[in-house]
C-alpha cells in the first residue's frame, strides 16, 4: 500500500493533471482526461481523513459535514498543492492539484507534507496550471452538489497571487486587475478601487506568466491576449491576459462557488418558462460585463435540476461548473476540448442533445448553426453583446448577407422564444450590483414583425404588449428605483428614454401596469 506522499509524487509528472481519492475507491491520477489507478488498495473514510489531516487539513476535516473545504499544502519534492475535500453520506472525496512547482530543489526534512508558507515566486511548468473543471461528484456517484466553498486564507498562505485573489473575494469584488506600476485594482459596485502597495513589472510577470495554459500561449504570443479559466484555493476565476506597454496585465473575474439562481440574481421568475420549450432559441443579451453568463448559468441549472435532458455547453472558457443533478451536462471549452464554436456545434448534433448552450453568438457561422439546431428539435440558449432586445434581432439578421436575410427572418419567426436583455447598476447602498431586465418573449405579433422586416416597430409593440409578458427596460428601472435598490441618477444614465423614466419617477406619468398574462406553455 502506497503512502499519501508516494501517490502525490505522481503530480510531478507532466502528464498528470490531478490526484483524486474517494472512500472505498482506488486512488487515481487524471491523465489526459481519464482517471487511472495509482494504487491497488482502496482507502476507507477514516484513512482518507487521516491523510487530509497529514496534508495540513486538521482545521478543516471536522467541518466537512457542514460543507466542502479548500486549502493548500506544500509537498517536499513536488511543490505547492491545492486540496479540495468534501463529505457526503459518510463518504469522503478529495482531490489534489499542483499549483506550482518548488523554486529550488527540495531536501526532505521530517514530514514531507506540511502546511504551505512558501512565498517564493511561482516558476513555469510544462502544461496548464489551472485545475480541472470537471464535476468532482463523479467519483462519489449519485447526485452532485455545489462546488466547494472557499475557506479564508491567512496571510502568508499560498503565492502572492493567491493572496490578491483572496483579498478580492473578501472585498466582494467582481473583478481583480493586476497591472505593473499600479496597486491591485478591484471593481466593487461598478467602480475600480486601488488597494494595497504598487506591484512591480517583474512581480506581475512572475504571477501571471505561469498561469497561462499551454493551449493559450500561442494566441498570447500571436495576438497579444488570451482567455482561460483557473481554479485556485480561493475559488474559480475567468482570466484575461494581455500584453501592453508595461508588460503583462491580467483581469480576474470572480466566479461564485455555487451556480446562482434567478432569485439570487434578482431576475424575474418568468424567465424559467423559457426552459419549458423543447426546441427554439432563447437569448440572453446585454453589454459586456453585465451578468449574461450568470443568468445563463441559472437557466441551465433549472434544466439540470428539473429535467433528465442532455445539455451540451460550448464556452470560451468554461466558467460555472455545473454539478451532477437530474440532467446530464457536458461542458466543452473552446481551445481545450474543441477547436471552435462552429466545430463544437456541428459535432453536438450527433451527441443526442436536448439543449445546446452557446457561450457567445459572435459570428455568422456560429449563428447559422445555432439557428439550424433550433429548427431541428433542440432548445438553443445563447448570449450576445447587444444593448437591447430589438437591436438583438437586427444584429442576428444583419450578420448574414442580404440574400440570406429572408431565410433568417423565417427561422426567427416562430423559433425565437425569449430575449432577456439586462443591465447591472450599482446598488444604492454601495455594495454589489442590481439587475434591471428587459423581457421580449416570442409571440405571434413579434414573429409577424420579424417575418415582415418591420423590426423598427418592436418598441411600439413593447409599449402595448404587457399582456404578452413583455417587460421594458425602463419599466424595470423604475421598479428598482422605487424599491430603493438603485439611485435615480444611476437608472437615468442607462434608460432608453430618460425623459419618460424621469416623468414616471416624478409621478407626472403613471407607471406601466403589471403583465396580466404570461407567455408560452410547457412543451410549446
Amino acid at each position: 500500500m502506497k503512502t499519501l506522499h508516494q501517490m502525490l509524487r505522481e503530480l510531478s509528472r507532466a502528464d498528470v493533471a490531478e490526484f483524486a481519492i474517494a472512500s472505498d475507491r482506488l486512488p487515481c491520477v487524471k491523465v489526459g482526461g481519464n482517471y487511472e489507478p495509482v494504487d491497488d488498495t482502496p482507502r476507507s473514510t477514516a484513512e482518507i481523513v487521516e491523510m487530509l489531516v497529514a496534508a495540513g487539513g486538521g482545521g478543516y476535516v471536522d467541518d466537512l459535514l457542514a460543507g466542502p473545504a479548500q486549502w493548500t499544502t506544500r509537498v517536499e519534492g513536488v511543490g505547492l498543492i491545492g486540496i479540495t475535500a468534501l463529505m457526503r453520506s459518510g463518504r469522503v472525496q478529495a482531490r489534489f492539484a499542483l499549483v506550482r512547482r518548488p523554486s529550488l530543489p527540495s531536501i526532505a526534512r521530517g514530514d514531507p507534507l506540511r502546511p504551505s508558507v512558501d512565498r517564493a515566486a511561482p516558476t513555469s511548468r510544462s502544461g496548464p496550471v489551472d485545475t480541472p473543471v470537471e464535476n468532482t461528484s463523479l467519483l462519489l456517484g449519485g447526485d452532485g452538489e455545489a462546488p466547494a466553498r472557499t475557506r479564508p486564507m491567512t496571510p502568508g498562505q499560498g503565492s502572492a497571487l493567491d493572496e490578491l485573489l483572496v483579498a478580492a473575494r473578501q472585498a466582494g469584488a467582481s473583478d481583480l486587475h493586476v497591472v505593473a506600476g499600479r496597486p491591485m485594482l478591484l471593481r466593487i459596485g461598478g467602480e475600480l478601487l486601488a488597494r494595497g502597495p504598487q506591484i512591480g513589472e517583474s512581480a506581475v510577470e512572475e504571477m501571471v506568466a505561469v498561469l497561462v495554459p499551454e493551449r493559450a500561449r500561442a494566441p498570447l504570443a500571436a495576438q497579444g491576449s488570451c482567455d482561460f479559466a483557473i481554479e485556485r484555493p480561493s475559488g474559480r476565476f475567468r482570466v484575461n491576459v494581455v500584453r501592453q506597454r508595461t508588460g503583462l496585465k491580467a483581469c480576474f473575474r470572480c466566479i461564485a462557488a455555487a451556480v446562482p439562481t434567478l432569485a439570487s440574481l434578482g431576475l424575474p421568475a418568468d424567465i424559467e418558462r423559457a426552459t419549458h420549450h423543447h426546441q427554439g432559441l432563447v437569448l440572453v443579451t446585454g453589454p459586456t460585463g453585465h451578468g449574461k453568463t450568470s443568468t445563463m448559468a441559472a437557466i441551465v441549472d433549472i434544466i439540470n435540476a428539473g429535467t433528465t435532458h442532455h445539455v451540451i455547453t460550448v464556452e470560451d472558457p468554461v466558467e460555472y461548473v455545473h454539478p451532477r443533478k437530474r440532467a446530464m451536462v457536458s461542458q466543452r471549452e473552446v481551445g481545450t476540448h474543441t477547436r471552435s464554436f462552429q466545430s463544437a456545434l456541428k459535432a453536438s448534433l450527433r451527441e443526442d442533445p436536448d439543449v445546446i448552450v452557446v457561450g457567445e453568438l459572435r459570428d455568422t457561422e456560429t449563428v447559422r448553426m445555432a439557428l439550424a439546431a433550433s429548427e431541428t428539435g433542440h432548445l438553443v440558449l445563447g448570449t450576445m453583446n447587444t444593448p437591447s432586445a430589438a437591436k438583438t434581432i437586427d444584429r442576428l439578421v444583419d450578420l448574414f448577407p442580404p440574400a440570406d436575410q429572408p431565410q433568417v427572418r423565417m427561422a426567427l419567426a416562430g423559433g425565437l422564444h425569449l430575449i432577456v436583455s439586462q443591465r447591472l447598476l450599482p446598488a444604492a447602498n454601495g455594495t454589489g450590483m442590481v439587475a434591471a431586465v428587459e423581457l421580449l418573449p416570442g409571440s405571434v405579433a413579434l414573429w409577424s414583425l420579424i417575418r415582415d422586416n418591420k423590426t423598427y416597430q418592436i418598441p411600439s409593440l413593447q409599449q402595448r404588449g404587457k399582456a404578452f409578458g413583455i417587460v421594458r427596460l425602463d419599466d424595470s428601472l423604475a421598479e428598482v428605483v422605487r424599491s430603493g435598490r438603485v439611485t435615480r441618477a444611476a437608472a437615468l444614465a442607462v434608460a432608453e428614454n430618460p425623459d419618460e423614466l424621469d416623468a414616471v419617477l416624478s409621478g407626472k406619468r403613471p407607471p406601466a401596469p403589471a403583465p396580466t398574462q404570461t407567455y408560452g406553455k410547457r412543451g410549446a
